[in-house]
């Protein structure tokens, strides 16, 4: 059973940005359901104090479901005499030039304006939503705000201190097999000497501490580890600065066996004292013994 759940209400004008909010919370790590009626909240809650699992939540709720519009009222003040459920309202504003501007770009119907006037529509929304709005605890508008502000914004407001959205993957792999399309950081090692040529070694991997051992005490591996941790070191800050959730650095031998191994698990154990950090090894099992030379 879970003590407490964390519920965020995302509300606010149409166009005012709760696309890119619903997708900040994701990063945070909020379970986020887009829009569902009121009606069925009873249900939800229901299941997610059976799962235990789930701590945060960002539901969206505007008037796309405006059926069900006049239900979110009894809703809120249902949550608000739980003992299981703090409740805090996210309402997203904007000027009416910047919505109607908004519209036209997307070319997008208004929701209560669908056969009329957008610009009524967006003052007929406006009254509606007025009593939402005045229960909010945040306020954000985002007529001055291009889409990575408005998540700085929910990132300032909503990130605790033990959430870590910026995470590395540090892979080997072998240039023969090609080339990881998803890496963002690609480091050819082929240029240290290859362990596949010391008959010992040639059917071992990376792992072994003896390949391992051989890989880094060798001249040119020092040098080189120290420059490319040091420039990893400077830039992954400003990486997390502009908004990358996840860095993917590639290091490539020619068979991914014994030099890119060995580099990864180096590299992946000293990031890891700053960063959430995956290590894997796309090529490592992968033998071709007529052409590897890893």
């Amino acid at each position: 059973m879970v003590d407490t759940l964390n519920l965020v209400v995302i509300t606010g004008m149409s166009g005012a940005g709760k696309t890119v909010a619903m997708q900040s919370f994701e990063d945070l790590g909020f379970f986020c359901v887009d829009n569902m009626p009121p009606s069925l909240l009873p249900k939800f809650w229901e299941l997610v104090k059976e799962s235990g699992k789930v701590t945060k939540i960002a539901l969206v709720i505007d008037l796309r479901s405006r059926a069900f519009y006049d239900q979110i009222d009894e809703m809120l003040a249902n949550l608000d005499n739980t003992n299981f459920v703090t409740t805090k309202i996210l309402f997203l504003d904007a000027s009416n030039e910047e919505l109607v501007s908004r519209y036209k770009e997307t070319r997008r119907a208004h929701p209560l304006a669908m056969e009329g006037r957008l610009l009524d529509g967006i003052v007929k929304e406006r009254k509606l939503l007025s009593e939402i709005k005045n229960r909010s605890q945040l306020i954000i508008n985002t007529t001055d705000l291009t889409p990575r502000q408005l998540r700085e914004d929910i990132f300032d407001n909503f990130k605790s201190a033990e959430t870590n959205t910026f995470h590395v993957e540090v892979m080997s792999f072998g240039f023969k097999y090609g080339v990881p399309i998803d890496a963002d950081i690609v480091m050819d090692v082929r240029f240290l000497p290859n362990p596949y040529y010391v008959p010992e070694f040639k059917k071992l991997t990376g792992m072994n501490q003896a390949v391992y051992d051989y890989v880094m005490q060798q001249p040119a591996t020092e040098d080189f580890y120290e420059r490319f941790s040091s420039m990893l070191h400077l830039i992954m800050p400003g990486y997390e600065k502009e908004g990358k959730t996840s860095l993917t650095i590639a290091i490539g031998c020619t068979g991914g066996q014994h030099r890119s191994v060995a580099i990864t698990e180096r590299l992946g154990k000293d990031l890891g004292q700053h960063y959430p950090v995956d290590v894997s090894h796309r090529d490592m099992n992968k033998r071709k013994e007529t052409v590897n030379r890893s």
